[in-house]
């Protein structure tokens, strides 16, 4: 291992190679990098892309943990930049304080400030970091289970992204559906509950620990298209970009807007189940109608508000959920290339 000092005995021109300095033989041995001497040019290049690029790198073996602290970290950031719209959102779907995003907005600014947008947010991001953990986890394990190896034959018909979405999807669901539940309480009868605690034991104690589960039939039907589509697209426009760019590694702002675009094909296709999903969730409310199936809460709202019933709040919840897709995406990644281990690449 050299250092670049040293003077070659069969040089004819010694004074050109340099002279060795003082306890250079200590530096090789004790220092715990290796310093290569390489050419002039590709010196100067590599020097160059050193300046441009500050990597942080943090060693976890187990690839399981990668991904769940991964979605973890994705879905808080994700969720807690995009935490005004889906407040607004939540309101325009179950019809209180205002019919259009613009008077949603400005009546609670008025009634709780800027700190009403947020109204939730905790618990959302209680329930959206292990749900995202769970989801990515599932969808990474399931989608390389599944995906062929060079030579081998289809084990199932359909694209394996689009299992393993739906996969990832009802996974998550399952296990935070009532946190996801008692945020929707909590954002629409703010009165009603001193916090998250208080709500749980409350629901508890007057409805039943079945009531926790208000509306999982319309999730579970919801959700299974929803990430199918959302994983499936997120997958094959990555795979076009490589094909279309040919690069193998997809930057930040790439995988923003390809997350974007894949989180708004899904959520304009599942939309109406959304829909049903939050009217099951409120209830008897302030004497609103209690729906006994997804199939019953569909047709009703089509019945007393016609199709623009089913597509209310589209708008701000594209609004939030495209680039809370985008950014999920985003973070992930960027988590996975700092969360490494030297003997797996997770690009």
């Amino acid at each position: 291992m050299g250092m670049g000092f040293g003077v070659s005995p069969n040089s004819p021109n010694p004074r050109n190679e340099g002279t060795k300095p003082p306890f250079s033989d200590l530096f090789v041995k004790y220092l715990p990098f290796r310093v290569i001497e390489l050419p002039e040019g590709e010196a100067a290049s590599t020097k160059k892309k050193k300046k441009l690029e500050l990597k942080l790198k943090i060693k976890i073996p187990n690839p399981s943990l990668r991904r769940l602290i991964s979605g973890g970290i994705a879905g808080a950031i994700s969720r807690t930049c995009v935490a005004p719209l889906e407040t607004i959102r939540t309101h325009l779907m179950v019809g209180s304080s205002g019919n259009s995003t613009t008077e949603v907005f400005h009546n609670i600014l008025q009634n709780d400030g800027w700190k009403g947008l947020f109204r939730g947010n905790l618990i959302n991001v209680i329930r959206v970091a292990p749900s995202k953990a769970i989801e990515l986890f599932a969808f990474d394990t399931v989608n390389k289970t599944l995906s062929l190896k060079p030579g081998e034959v289809s084990k199932i018909p359909i694209p394996p992204s689009l299992v393993a979405g739906a996969c990832a999807g009802v996974s998550s669901t399952l296990v935070t559906y009532p946190l996801e539940l008692v945020k929707t309480r909590l954002t629409i009868e703010k009165n009603m509950y001193d916090g998250i605690l208080d709500a749980f034991l409350k629901i508890l104690q007057r409805e039943g620990p079945a009531e926790l589960y208000r509306g999982l039939a319309p999730s579970l039907i919801g959700v299974i298209p929803y990430a199918a589509t959302n994983y499936f697209a997120y997958d094959t426009l990555r795979k076009v970009y490589r094909k279309i760019f040919k690069e193998e590694k997809i930057g930040n702002i790439e995988t923003l807007l390809i997350g974007s675009l894949a989180g708004a094909i899904s959520s304009s296709a599942t939309f109406p189940l959304e829909v049903a999903r939050k009217h099951m969730q409120v209830g008897a409310l302030h004497g609103r109608q209690v729906y006994k199936n997804v199939i019953h809460a569909l047709s009703s709202i089509l019945e007393q508000e016609g199709i623009q019933g089913l597509y209310k709040g589209l708008g701000p919840s594209c609004m939030k959920l495209v680039p809370a897709a985008g950014i999920s995406f985003m973070c992930y990644e960027a988590c996975k290339r700092i969360l490494v281990d030297e003997d797996e690449d997770e690009a």
